[in-house]
């Protein structure tokens, strides 16, 4: 991290937790952060369900929720980046406040209700956007909605022509009753509705599924199955938890997902229970308390082909993206993998 951008962490923690991200936001869009480019070298070129990535660091849906700084971040060292979630009609989320900073325990909670500007503007955007490393969607259902089954195939039919993946969100624990999507039934409902559409796109694109962390061993078999047999590429394991265990921090009691360190465990046992029940059927993708290049190592071994980061950039600034990745390069290297691919799943055991 350079001086100028701890400089910039420490004004921005003067903030409100939002207002520091819509502002990070700005800044990005300024040009005002460093731009090292995609980090690449043979160890970390990734294919991920026929995508090629520079490297397998990746940014979380969340950060750039509207897709507005698509451009600056494909140039922050990430191998792909992921915005949204969008919602078919644009929606406000839940009432301010609704982001805090845990900063004794390196988290966030975050309830923000899938605020965005809605499909059509999000889809006007991405249109827009240069080539680049390759960009995903994550697609949402609105809170009032009629149909939430629908509501992701919506999403997809209007913005799959201008992305090259997308990603069903039915983990996010701040839409009321939306992790009941993750039941069998109503799972294999919403993607086999999803598949049909990305099938019938002018340019069929990859489809990944995004889980919670709070499942049980079963129902991990159960969403395996389900998206193994509907034809799914990947499985993000996992988004935020509503577990409090072991926080210090003030707002530790806040309503909401919680992300960051504390996450870190439980998500990788998760991560390393599907790579098990999976075997090799379906790509993963470790998500949940990365904050440096070791974590981004010990996911790829539990059973990562790919990782996704946020919340630690609140602490440790964008360069930490090309920093994970310069540092798994050196890892890999260190134990001997001519490829990132040759290390996936090898530490496995480790975790279940």
């Amino acid at each position: 991290m350079t001086l100028l951008e701890k400089t910039g962490l420490a004004v921005l923690r003067r903030f409100d937790p939002e207002t520091a991200h819509r502002l990070a936001i700005t800044a990005l869009r300024a040009r005002l952060t460093a731009r090292p480019g995609p980090v690449s070298t043979p160890r970390l070129a990734t294919e991920l369900a026929g995508l090629k990535l520079p490297n397998p660091v990746g940014l979380a849906a969340g950060f750039d929720k509207n897709a507005t700084a698509i451009a600056p971040l494909s140039r922050a060292g990430f191998g792909f980046i992921e915005v949204g979630a969008a919602t078919p009609r644009a929606q406000p989320g839940n009432p301010k406040p609704r982001l805090f900073r845990l900063p004794q325990d390196r988290a966030a909670i975050n309830r923000f209700g899938f605020n965005n500007d809605g499909m059509d503007v999000i889809a006007d955007r991405l249109a827009a956007r240069c080539d680049g490393i390759p960009v995903g969607l994550n697609l949402g259902a609105n809170k009032d909605s009629n149909d939430r089954l629908a509501d992701f195939s919506t999403v997809l039919k209007t913005c799959g022509a201008y992305i090259d993946f997308a990603t069903v969100n039915v983990s996010s624990p701040n839409t009321e009753k939306l992790r009941e999507l993750q039941g069998k039934a109503a799972l294999s409902a919403i993607l086999s509705d999803t598949i049909q559409t990305r099938n019938a796109l002018p340019r069929p694109i990859p489809i990944f599924l995004k889980i919670a962390p709070g499942l049980s061993n079963d129902e991990l078999a159960d969403i395996a199955e389900v998206a193994i047999i509907s034809g799914v590429d990947a499985i993000i394991a996992t988004n935020t938890t509503l577990s409090r265990d072991g926080l210090h921090s003030p707002d530790r009691d806040q309503a909401g997902g919680l992300s960051g360190a504390p996450l870190f465990d439980k998500s990788t046992r998760v991560l390393a229970h599907l790579s098990q029940i999976t075997d090799g059927k379906i790509f993963l993708i470790g998500v949940g308390g990365i904050s440096s290049a070791a974590d981004a190592y010990a996911k790829i071994r539990a059973g990562a082909s790919a990782l996704q980061l946020y919340t630690a950039m609140i602490y440790q600034g964008l360069s930490l993206a090309a920093d994970i990745a310069h540092g798994l390069d050196e890892l890999l290297e260190r134990d001997g993998f001519a490829n990132v691919a040759d290390a996936v799943g090898t530490d496995r055991e480790k975790w279940l």
